[in-house]
């Protein structure tokens, strides 16, 4: 498998320049946080990714998880990596001071998050979830719990997990049947099955806190009846320290596609006690405080795959020799040209390239607006609220398609080697695959986006994310550049508006291809952006290969989102025409 690299060229790039993050933190008051120190942070997770982490990707796919005796056992060195990063404050960058955190700016954190998705899917899955569960006991819990708690989930002493989805109940958690009964000492006796549990169980941490959506007796019939419980695997002691052991087990772990060192489990909860977090009967909504965050870090796993594999791609790129260039010899003294310089190569490359780096040009916009969200008041808040609701259905849908494909492109480029184990590159896409799966498929999102997002909210996320968007333009000193940007925002802005007039079978028809549609204008508008700032980089290298990708991408790519207008505009009648039994004649 490829080694590795972080890209901290263009990290420096997009932080420095590009976001300007030194006026960004003056502007919402985080003054204690600046470029340097940032990028210093970045340097030190770079490390830690690159030689700690990315070493065991390869070697945790070939060993697996195993279950032995009801306990979870994860791959060689993977829990000593855990401490490791435990001990070196990792876990805690984003965590609330009063209970240990660091409390550092989101666009500190995203970086090394997308580092170690780059490193090792598998290993960074349990510590994702861990921050998804901080920030719901964070929001949620009362304050006994988090002082029981947070400062262990926030060290990463303990992990965290999140349980939603039962054998019969996935996307429609209407569905949903596991049962909380009240106890006379306040706690809750929690029985059900879970299923699809990253994390459930494993061998890093004292303790597990699950996360737990459970019905109380009288709740109501469907998502309104549902609330959420914390479950620990180990009770506490009088000391707060993990004892007697709950009644949770692990059933069974599942033999996947990927990801195959992160223990993806089926939970028992027998009568397990548990404690309400949040309103009763109002668990829906504390769990999206996990399931909005987590799903862009499920992004950050497409953008951290996508970069793994088109490094591996570029480097066999510039090794193998295989026939002689079109445009002529261009290795006169070895017996063939490299493959980097033919042409189908060098569009597989680019296409890798400008997705990579677009699409972190997009998770570092939504973090600066994470950032003005969290430190943020009044209208700046809400503006910055609305603007990550628009935009996280398409971080994590557009991010892991564009993962996949990327992916795809890197075992191409290897040809018949890129489909054998040894090269690690079928299993970054092997891996990725499930991104577009968990924390809601992405015809989920997509339906999420058309949906709630655009429609039920009457455009009011849509028009304030066009307004961020405008403001990246507003300052380009490239005016064709700049016109070419503002046409497409208006274009964008025009055929939302026009979606809005559609019927409900027209508007479910056109979410996939609503959400691409989007998603492409969204990266064709940063990749103006980001190309004007880099011609007045010191990096000319940089400068050039940011000016030279975004002519491919507004060529090559940008196109497609013509594609997604057309079956836009065209209705879901033919979606709708066929019959059940003509699918298959019977």
């Amino acid at each position: 498998m490829p080694a590795y690299k972080a890209p901290m060229a263009d990290f420096q790039f997009l932080l420095k320049d590009w976001l300007k993050i030194d006026e960004h933190y003056q502007a919402i008051g985080a003054s204690d946080y600046d470029s340097e120190l940032v990028l210093e942070i970045l340097n030190q997770g770079a490390k830690f990714a690159e030689d700690i982490v990315a070493p065991l990707n390869r070697e945790g796919d070939e060993e697996g998880c195993t279950l032995e005796n009801g306990s979870v056992k994860t791959p060689e060195g993977f829990a000593k990596a855990y401490q490791d990063y435990v001990e070196n404050g990792w876990n805690a960058m984003l965590g609330n001071p009063d209970f240990g955190g660091q409390d550092l700016p989101y666009s500190a954190a995203v970086p090394v998050h997308e580092m170690l998705n780059s490193a090792n899917l598998s290993w960074r899955l349990t510590t994702m979830l861990t921050e998804s569960a901080v920030l719901a006991v964070n929001k949620h819990a009362t304050q006994e719990l988090k002082e029981q708690y947070l400062p262990q989930l926030i060290s990463g002493e303990w992990t965290g997990t999140m349980n939603l989805t039962e054998p019969h109940a996935g996307t429609d958690l209407a569905l949903l049947s596991t049962k909380a009964e009240p106890q006379a000492d306040g706690s809750y006796s929690i029985t059900g099955n879970k299923i699809f549990i990253t994390g459930g169980d494993q061998d890093w941490s004292s303790n597990i806190i699950h996360l737990v959506l459970a019905r109380l007796p009288d709740a109501p019939k469907g998502v309104k009846g549902i609330s959420l419980f914390l479950v620990p695997k180990f009770l506490l002691d009088e000391n707060g320290q993990p004892g007697e052991a709950n009644a949770v087990s692990v059933g069974s772990i599942e033999k996947k596609m990927g990801i195959k060192a992160s223990p993806t489990c089926v939970m028992n909860y027998d009568g397990a006690k548990g404690w309400l977090v949040g309103e009763p009967n109002q668990g829906l909504a504390c769990m999206f405080t996990m399931m909005n965050d987590a799903r862009f870090q499920v992004g950050l796993q497409g953008l951290g795959v996508a970069e793994a594999s088109y490094q591996g791609a570029l480097i066999y790129a510039r090794e193998r020799l295989q026939s002689r260039a079109p445009q002529g010899v261009q290795q006169p003294d070895d017996k063939a040209d490299a493959i980097i310089h033919q042409p189908d190569v060098r569009r597989m490359l680019l296409t890798q390239k400008a997705f990579a780096e677009g699409c972190r040009a997009m998770s570092l916009l939504y973090a600066k607006y994470m950032d003005i969200e969290k430190f943020a008041t009044g209208d700046e808040h809400q503006h910055a609220a609305n603007v990550l609701q628009y935009l996280t259905p398409i971080c994590k849908s557009f991010m892991t398609d564009m993962g996949l494909e990327v992916a795809s492109n890197g075992v191409q480029i290897f040809g018949g080697h890129g489909y054998v184990r040894e090269w690690g590159m079928e299993q970054l896409m092997r891996d990725v695959k499930i991104a577009q799966l968990y924390e809601g498929t992405n015809g989920i999102q997509a339906g999420d986006l058309i949906g709630r997002k655009l429609t039920r909210s009457g455009g009011v996320m849509m028009r304030d994310t066009h307004k961020a968007l405008t403001a990246l333009t507003d300052v380009m000193t490239d005016d064709s550049a700049r016109i070419s940007a503002q046409d497409l925002l208006a274009e964008w802005l025009e055929l939302s508006e026009q979606i809005m007039t559609f019927s409900p079978e027209d508007v479910a028809g056109a979410a996939t291809d609503y959400l691409f549609y989007t998603s492409y204008v969204v990266l064709g508008v940063l990749w103006y952006s980001m190309a004007d700032v880099a011609v007045d980089t010191d990096n000319a290298a940089l400068a050039a290969g940011k000016v030279k990708t975004r002519d491919f991408y507004i060529k090559r790519l940008l196109p497609r989102k013509d594609m997604h207008k057309s079956a836009i505009v065209n209705g879901a009648d033919d979606l709708l025409a066929v019959d059940d039994r003509e699918f298959d004649y019977l």
